[in-house]
């Protein structure tokens, strides 16, 4: 009897200790209370299909050495160049075979891109925005704007006169753990431009909820970044200087531009955007690692409980959904391709998709593999 009282007692100990562990221990967070709109169903323009059941996995490493490659690049030989979580950059043909390292950049590369003269830029997590040479050599060209270090430097996008559009996705919060900032949904991450010439940086626009992607349109008259907290897409119309009011006819887009501010591109996204890369013309691919948490939306108005769950352990946690989803999108926004799979099997999170030649190229946080995926032939 006293030994079964002497267990209750203990029991309600733990209990106590638990209770005001979850409570009151201090976490690196402050919400802030945001209520999103209710997420659109998989319907209409959203309608869930399994067109994405063929995708490709063009293999980078043996399995086990290497995994994540975000973002995906390809040279004007079309060799295929992607970025895995242990700082190194693969290189395929553009067969997808014979693999080899073409660099190390000693961090966690995210977004890749080349420039005009065959550089391969890379907006690392940890080491900043950089640039590689053909021979693999790393510069780094950026580390901070405005006095504020990168905490997470994500995507980025090359613009003709040779400006690079990047993102830091949270000045607070490093890649490692980025369900925190996800959770604080604070103004924490910035869209950035970076002029080789004058070696400069500054800030285009800040106060974004997890800063993510980053696209030039064709005309090179705007720019697009994704918000992924906020489950939107911002359009920033590109010119130094203060905004002002320009009458302009481009091949998209005929009226007037309000050069040096920003709008709303797509808003309320059935899923998390991350990455967005132009198509030409006809618009853009928008790629959504996972489909919208119904948990962390009901929790998103509740600061005090999402301080709660991050007390808990991880596996208790929102965390991304094994689900392929891209979108295509116009020129205005408006939603024109819609590409999804659910199979336990598909090629999941997928974080990037770039088009070239009649294909559609797949990074992603949840594989280890560079997906590929044949686009159905145009008339």
């Amino acid at each position: 009897m006293k030994k079964a009282k002497r267990f209750f007692l203990l029991l309600g100990a733990l209990c106590v200790i638990v209770l005001l562990y979850l409570l009151f221990w201090p976490v690196p967070i402050s919400p802030q209370a945001w209520t999103p709109l209710p997420a659109p169903p998989l319907s209409g323009p959203y309608e869930q299909n399994s067109k994405l059941a063929g995708v490709e996995r063009l293999v980078l490493v043996p399995s086990g050495e290497g995994f994540a490659p975000e973002d995906v690049a390809l040279d004007a030989e079309n060799r295929i160049y992607a970025g895995l979580d242990d700082g190194r950059i693969m290189r395929l043909q553009a067969d997808g075979t014979r693999p080899e390292v073409f660099a190390d950049t000693q961090g966690r590369p995210l977004g890749l891109i080349f420039d005009s003269a065959g550089n391969l830029i890379v907006a690392d997590a940890i080491k900043g925005l950089l640039s590689i040479a053909r021979d693999g050599s790393v510069t780094v060209l950026t580390t901070s704007a405005d006095g504020v270090s990168f905490g997470c430097t994500n995507d980025l996008d090359v613009a003709a006169d040779g400006t690079i559009y990047f993102t830091d996705a949270s000045s607070k919060f490093p890649l490692s753990n980025f369900t925190a900032d996800i959770l604080e949904h604070g103004p924490n991450g910035r869209l950035l431009a970076y002029d080789p010439k004058s070696k400069s940086t500054r800030t285009i626009l800040s106060h974004l909820s997890f800063a993510n992607g980053v696209a030039v349109s064709p005309d090179q008259s705007f720019v697009l970044v994704v918000e992924t907290g906020e489950y939107r897409v911002h359009r920033v119309w590109r010119k130094q200087g203060p905004p002002q009011l320009v009458a302009v006819q481009s091949p998209t887009w005929t009226g007037v531009l309000k050069y040096g501010q920003s709008e709303i591109f797509i808003d309320n996204l059935p899923g998390f955007p991350d990455g967005i890369t132009s198509k030409g013309e006809a618009g853009f691919w928008l790629a959504l690692v996972t489909p919208r948490d119904k948990t962390l939306d009901k929790l998103l108005p509740h600061p005090f409980l999402r301080k709660v769950v991050l007390r808990l352990p991880k596996f208790l946690q929102p965390a991304p959904k094994r689900y392929s989803f891209v979108l295509g999108l116009d020129q205005s926004g408006q939603v024109t391709e819609n590409l999804q799979n659910g199979s336990p099997d598909c090629y999941a999170q997928i974080a990037n998709a770039v088009e070239r030649g009649g294909s559609l190229y797949f990074g992603s946080i949840g594989e280890a593999t560079v997906g590929r995926y044949r686009l159905p032939a145009q008339p």
